[in-house]
Order: C-alpha cells, then structure tokens, then sequence
C-alpha cells in the first residue's frame, strides 16, 4: 500500500511545523484495502536501519512482516491484512551498531495489563457516545463566573474489591483483581458526586505506566489510557456516564518528563528521540522541547484527550520543571542562548499547547501546576503570557497550612498568611488546591495537620474547609478529606470508607455535602472570583484574636464570613455590616443539628464597627466560622 501525498503532506507537517491531529496518521489503525480488513502501521524512528512489525500475530518472528520506510524523515509504515482489534504487537527496531531493540507503539491506543510491555490494536470509533447534550451546551461555556468544584481521585484506590493483595509485595505492584473497572467506578463513583455536590472530577494520570508507585506520573504510553481498569470504551463509559450526570472530567496530564523503562520512549531509535535533560529527582527524562516533532507529539496527545474522549480539561503537572533547564538539580549546568536558565523551547511549547487547546475547544479549563512566582501564567499568550486560563495558588496552600498546623495560641503571630493571599489574588486565574501531594511523604493527612484533640481537629478542619470555599477561587479537594481520614493516602489502599460508621466522620462528610451545596447555590462565592469587587476585607487586622472578617459579592448579592481560628468562643460578637436590614446566620461550622438549623434574623444597628455605620450582635463559638447573610427586601405589591 502506498500512501498518498496528501497523507506525505501531512506526516511532513509532523517534522517541519504543526500536526496536532498526529493520532490520526501513527500508531495502529483497523483499515480496509483492496477489500481487505487489516491495520496500518506508521512509526516514526529515523534511527532505524530496519523495522519490523511483531506480534502475537505472527509469533514474534522478526522476518514475518517487515515495514518500509514510507517517507524520507524516517517514518516507517506498511498495512497488514488480517491483524484485527486485539492483536498485541511491538516494534523491532534495527540500529546501525547491530544491536535490535523492542519497542511500544508510542501512538499505541491500548496496551497490556502491567507488568507485560506490548501494545494492543484498539479501533477509538466503535464507542457510541451519548452526551450529545453536554457537548452542545459546553460549547458556549466559560468556568470564570461559574461554580467549579473539583473532587480529585486516583481510580484504583478511590475503591477497591481487595485490599492487600499484590503481584509484589516488595514493590506494593497491586494484583488487577483488586481494581473496580471503569464501568464499575462510574456506577459508585457518579451518584457519590451528586450527592456531595461536585461537578468536576480530576483524575491522576491514566496514561499508561509501568510503575503503581508512580501514581500514574512517570509514563511510558500517552495515547494509552491505562489497562488497569478496563479499555478505552470502559474509560470512555465513565466520562460519557459523567457527562449525562452534569459531572466535567479533568484528566491530569505530564508532558514535562517520561519515564526510562526500556520499552517506551527512551532512547526510542537508539538516539535520544524524544528525550534531553536527565531529572535526577524523579529518574525520568525531559522532553526535548526544540524538536516540532516532541511539541506535535504532545500538543497532538492533549487534543487526542479531548477528541477521542471528550473531557473537558487537563491540568498541566510540573510546570515548573518544563519552564527551567536546571529543575531539581544541585548546580545549573545548562544554560539558554541568553545565558539563562528558562528553558525557551519550553515556554514556546506551554505557548503552542494553549493556543491549539483553546482554538479548538474553547470551553476548556487548562490549568497549570505552577510552584514558582512565574509571572502571567494565566494571561493570553499575544499578551505575554504562558496561556493557560487557570493556575494552582500553590503559595495559599502552603500558607494555610502552615498556619492551621500551629497551636491556636501562636496563630496571632502568623496571622498575615492567611491576609497574604488576597495582596496577589487576581494577579491569575486561581484554583485553590488540598491535593493529593498534601497527604502524602509524611505530611499527614489534612485532618491531622491541625494542633488539637480529636474534636478540635475535627472543628479546624470544617472551619478550613469553610474558609476553602468562601475564599475567591475554583476548589480543589482530594478524595479523603471530605470524610476525615487520618491515614495518609496510599495508592495500594482504598479510601477508609469504614470510618463513615463512626458518627463524627459521617458527621464530618455530611457537612462537605451542605458546604459544597452552599457553594454550587451562593452566586456571592464564585461569579466574581475573578474581580477585585467580588472581595472584601471587614476585618484583616484582628490578629489577638485570630478572626477574619470578609464579604463575597455578585453582582447583586452578598455574604459575610467570619471565621474564628482560636477555640476561645464570644457569646456577644459584633460585626459590621454594610448596609442596615435583618441578618441571619445562614451556615456554621457547627456539627449537626445545629448547622442546619434555621436562625433568627438579626437586626442592625446604629453602632459602627469595621469601618461600617451599624452592625448586628451574634454569637461565636470556639473554632466556628459562620455564613451571614441579609434579608432580602420584600417585593412590593403592584
């Protein structure tokens, strides 16, 4: 078979400029010609003296079905009759100094369960999606004034069928009987986050990985969602399952770095093809991002994602380590053509990335894992920015948690890293992240990081949720932290979902449910995350008493927060009110009944407190943060 000009056109492309839809010319591809069923091949590896296609199919007999050089920029390519879905295959590669090697696909589409290495011929198009509905209507979506609410899962351990049982023990390589399937997790999973009131979910990487411990981050297939739970339709059934419930689906992604394992893409034609600079840090390999056939291959895998799978937003890992030729190393030995650090094909990469994802799907959230004061992560690329339209406020974790981690008595002497947050919160688009990375290595899981006994941990960890929520930003929570685990998170053991039989944890995730509704209903607590006028500091100065004071505003409505980080509790507490009216405390951090009670209104008066001409007297308890809002005025009659 010889492939047309057209096709060479674009295979040029790949090489010289831009082919984001490179998915469809590599890899595997279930074809007919000549009437004949079979699959075609295409595999770039300029290195190679000779290739050959083996598989199962023809009992790896590395003579039974050579490939041929089909363009001049070493693409190799043939179609073979009689291979259908199913067939596993690899590559042998041929080099010039004798030796062969066996190689992935690298655009494979499905690959065996780990620990075998071979791809899998996988047809993308016989899944018949059936979120017509929700394609149509994100179309026309924009996340800015919207509330975005995200529940971050690792799926093999958010539930499991066992726990404990590995194929390694010394490795913790979890045996695949232990894993839901997809189809199985989209049945638990969905009406879970309907009832707690997410609307997203993002998801650790799937991309296929050799290694559990690696949490999905050192990769060796990009185009292959992982094998663990099923196939790319099983994978497919849970996003489309997702999308029928009204639930967007944030696939993690690492285009920075990938992992050596000898089947993948390291030394891929025997050259460095894809790969540069060592990460010594994580064992893997950066990216040569100066080579268009490295960008095409990434920008071509990120819009693979939301092509064949129809989610609706990545979020970028590393970011940091793509923006800088020195990541992670002791001394800087690489230097730019400036005599720089930042690695500038790098940053043209992130450019690209944004501009393509954002030309074809204008609907997405690409957010960016950003640890550094970068600046303009979040701003328009013709503007000078990296392009991405969200940024994880990396800075207001480690500050929030550095603060509720000290003794309630000492918090008045650190009293500005919860102020700190507002002096750059509209320099970018913020999510505000308790992730996955904070409740592992040792640093606790979320309810344990709070100085206390049992109940102060519990009354601390609901008044930081409180805070989470009330604060301008998208939220980010991992799986866990709505039910108070105090284990650490374990990729080889499931969430502690036994703990809800005890009443302070089921207490603890019930109140999660009301927050997160409070947030999906109040338009004061996200249509102005982005605008200086959806904030307001009452009182910032506060620091003997470790209250903070703040307004969230609609356009044409607001809320009053008040948050009280010490367990000292004020039976009379005056706060200042912007206009005068009847007040009520509509959510406390209390436990339940009391949360979800009905107060009174409380009328104002004519006593200046905060700056404001009147106020209202209510009372706080010990670690309580309360939600206030004003009666609205009655309609008059016509």
């Amino acid at each position: 078979m010889q492939l047309s000009n057209e096709v060479k056109d674009q295979l040029q492309r790949y090489h010289l400029s831009e082919l984001y839809n490179s998915y469809d010319y590599f890899g595997a591809h279930p074809f007919i010609y000549n009437g004949e069923q079979g699959v075609l091949f295409l595999v770039w590896a300029p290195n190679a003296t000779r290739v050959s296609l083996v598989g199962t199919f023809n009992f790896w007999n590395d003579t039974s079905d050579p490939m041929e050089q089909v363009t001049d920029t070493g693409v190799w390519g043939k179609f073979f009759p009689g291979i259908t879905t199913g067939e596993v295959y690899k590559y042998k590669l041929f080099l010039p100094d004798g030796r062969a090697i066996y190689k992935a696909d690298p655009f494979a589409f499905y690959s065996e369960v780990r620990p075998e290495t071979s791809s899998v011929v996988f047809d993308l198009d016989t899944y018949e999606w059936q979120d017509d509905k929700w394609l149509e209507k994100r179309q026309n979506f924009t996340p800015y004034n919207q509330p975005v609410n995200i529940y971050e899962l690792h799926l093999g351990s958010w539930k499991m069928k066992e726990v404990g049982k590995f194929d390694n023990e010394a490795f913790k390589s979890v045996a695949p009987s232990s894993f839901y399937n997809y189809r199985d997790i989209a049945d638990e999973l969905i009406p879970y986050l309907k009832e707690m009131h997410y609307n997203y979910i993002e998801v650790l990487p799937l991309s296929e990985h050799p290694f559990d411990g690696s949490w999905g981050y050192q990769v060796t297939g990009y185009y292959s969602m992982t094998s663990r739970y099923g196939n790319p339709s099983d994978l497919m059934y849970l996003i489309d399952e997702c999308h029928k419930a009204g639930i967007g689906v944030i696939f993690d992604w690492v285009p920075g770095h990938f992992c050596r394992d000898e089947h993948g893409l390291m030394y891929f034609d025997g050259t460095e093809l894809y790969g540069d600079i060592d990460h010594p840090q994580w064992g893997t390999k950066k990216f040569n991002f100066y080579k268009s056939e490295v960008r095409n291959f990434l920008i071509s895998n990120a819009c693979f994602l939301f092509d064949k799978f129809h989610i609706d937003g990545i979020r970028v890992d590393g970011v940091t380590s793509i923006l800088h030729l020195n990541f992670g190393l002791d001394h800087q030995p690489y230097k730019n053509e400036h005599g720089g650090d930042e690695d500038l094909w790098g940053i043209q990469f992130l450019k690209e990335l944004n501009l393509a994802i954002f030309e074809r799907y204008p609907f997405a959230i690409m957010a960016a894992e950003e640890s550094s004061s970068w600046p303009m992560v979040t701003h328009p690329v013709d503007k000078g920015g990296l392009g991405f339209n969200y940024k994880w406020k990396m800075g207001w974790m480690n500050d929030t948690l550095d603060y509720v981690e000290l003794d309630p008595l000492f918090r008045k002497g650190s009293h500005d890293k919860i102020t700190f947050s507002m002096h750059y919160g509209y320099s970018e688009n913020f999510i505000l992240p308790f992730s996955h990375d904070e409740v592992v290595h040792g640093k606790k899981a979320l309810i344990d990081k709070p100085v206390g006994d049992y109940e102060d941990k519990f009354k601390t960890l609901k008044l930081l949720m409180l805070y989470q929520m009330t604060h301008p930003g998208k939220k980010l929570n991992f799986m866990g932290n709505e039910i108070g685990q105090f284990i650490e998170w374990r990729y080889y053991e499931p969430v502690e979902w036994f703990l809800l039989d005890y009443e302070k944890h089921e207490d603890h995730r019930q109140f999660n449910g009301l927050l997160n509704r409070l947030y999906m209903q109040e338009k004061s607590l996200y249509e102005q995350d982005h605008d200086p006028a959806g904030f307001k500091w009452m009182d910032a100065d506060n620091r003997d008493q470790s209250i903070y004071i703040y307004e969230r505003k609609s356009t044409d409505e607001s809320v009053t927060i008040v948050l009280n980080f010490t367990p000292v509790e004020y039976n009379d507490f005056r706060v200042g009110v912007e206009t005068p009216g009847e007040y009520r405390v509509m959510f406390t951090t209390k436990e339940a009944p009391y949360r979800i009670k009905r107060y009174s209104y409380i009328k104002t008066e004519e006593i200046p407190m905060h700056g404001q001409d009147q106020s209202i007297l209510l009372p706080i308890g010990a670690l309580e943060g309360l939600v206030i809002k004003k009666k609205k005025a009655a309609r008059k009659k016509k």
